[in-house]
């Protein structure tokens, strides 16, 4: 067994990682405060290739591996969430959809701006009524002289309305028993996006509300085979949570960071506070349950590119990774005291940032019934 990276992703981490230490840090808290959408830094990724890591390069995309990907979005999420959420959902959520489901057609005309990092996409699953229980879909979609006339709403959808998004794929009954996914391109009339929503954290990421008043699509944005939706999103879902949980390790790492730094630094009663017993142990923990959740991580993005079943470790890595970034987070604002409490102390809009690695992409409770259920039980 061989836990080094190899060199294709060492560079990956390398160039990330200075990326987001050059462009990402100095930008970070000002985008957070202002909760704008960081359209230049989303411009300047596009340019490195990180928003179609693991598309083929017949579409533009990087043609990479999935812990290629993983190791990116960690390195993101070390210096800022709402880059980070930005890169994945577009990627795992948005644009691989299309990749895995949709016809050579749909991929020729739809994948190359997606890829590139041209246009950005979103998946639309959360309702106000069906979120943990995504199975309780009410959004409706009939066939009427070849268009789909879409009604419902959707909610917390990241990337639905920035100036440069493409669309989004939605899921929608139908029929009386069966779920579906249909693109629908931004612009449609009928379709409506709300306003940004308000947020604790991902301040700089975009969320909205949707809604669907008669919205109609051409029949052939039906993606993949009718009826297919459920088992669809299951898989989206799945792969969705590799990067979820990277952004798990990426903001605990972060966190880390800025503990380990501020203990060395910060004194009180005529020694750094990194000498006392309570504040070492605080950060050898962090450290310890690090190199657990990374070697989780890394293992299903791995099992999936092997092609062997993922979806176990893949709930086993998100769950993990989103409760250590809580310990992480809370740790690290503890060890800055008061000055931790302050908005100019990026410990702080981590504190803020991480809620969300345990309810997005499935609740903890979520991700321990699809343990439970790999387990047999």
């Amino acid at each position: 067994m061989n836990f080094d990276l190899d060199r294709e992703h060492e560079l990956v981490r390398d160039t990330v990682r200075q990326f987001a230490l050059d462009k990402v840090a100095p930008a970070a808290e000002e985008l957070d405060r202002e909760k704008r959408f960081p359209y230049e830094l989303v411009a300047e990724l596009a340019e490195l290739g990180l928003m179609g890591m693991t598309v083929p390069e017949e579409y533009e995309g990087g043609g990479t591996d999935t812990l290629a990907y993983a190791i990116a979005i960690e390195e993101l999420t070390r210096i800022d969430s709402s880059v980070a959420i930005t890169v994945a959902a577009h990627h795992s959520l948005g644009t691989l959809p299309i990749l895995m489901f949709g016809s050579d057609d749909q991929k020729r005309e739809w994948l190359p701006d997606l890829a590139s990092g041209r246009k950005l996409a979103a998946f639309g699953l959360t309702e106000p009524n069906a979120g943990s229980d995504a199975g309780a879909t009410r959004t409706t979609a009939r066939l009427e002289d070849g268009e789909w006339i879409v009604d419902g709403a959707k909610i917390f959808i990241t990337n639905a309305g920035t100036d440069i998004t493409w669309g989004v794929t939605i899921t929608a009954r139908t029929g009386d028993d069966e779920i579906s996914n249909i693109v629908v391109p931004n612009g449609t009339p009928g379709y409506v996006i709300s306003a940004p929503m308000q947020k604790l954290g991902w301040r700089a990421s975009d969320t909205r509300e949707l809604s669907f008043q008669g919205a109609r699509v051409p029949e052939g944005n039906l993606l993949g085979p009718r009826g297919d939706g459920f088992r669809q999103f299951l898989q989206v879902l799945d792969g969705g949570r590799i990067s979820v949980a990277a952004m798990g390790v990426g903001l605990a790492q972060g966190c880390y960071d800025l503990a380990f730094a501020y203990a060395k630094e910060r004194e009180q009663f005529g020694r750094p506070i990194a000498e006392f017993q309570a504040v070492q142990e605080k950060l050898v923990d962090i450290a310890t349950e690090l190199e657990a959740a990374r070697g989780l991580v890394y293992r299903a993005a791995w099992e999936k590119d092997q092609g062997r079943p993922f979806a176990k470790t893949a709930a086993m890595a998100k769950l993990y990774s989103g409760v250590l970034s809580n310990r992480a987070a809370n740790w690290a604002l503890q060890i800055h005291g008061g000055y931790g409490f302050m908005d100019e102390y990026a410990v702080s809009r981590l504190y803020r940032d991480q809620k969300i690695l345990e309810i997005g992409e499935g609740t903890n409770e979520v991700q321990r019934m699809v343990i439970a259920k790999h387990l047999g039980l």
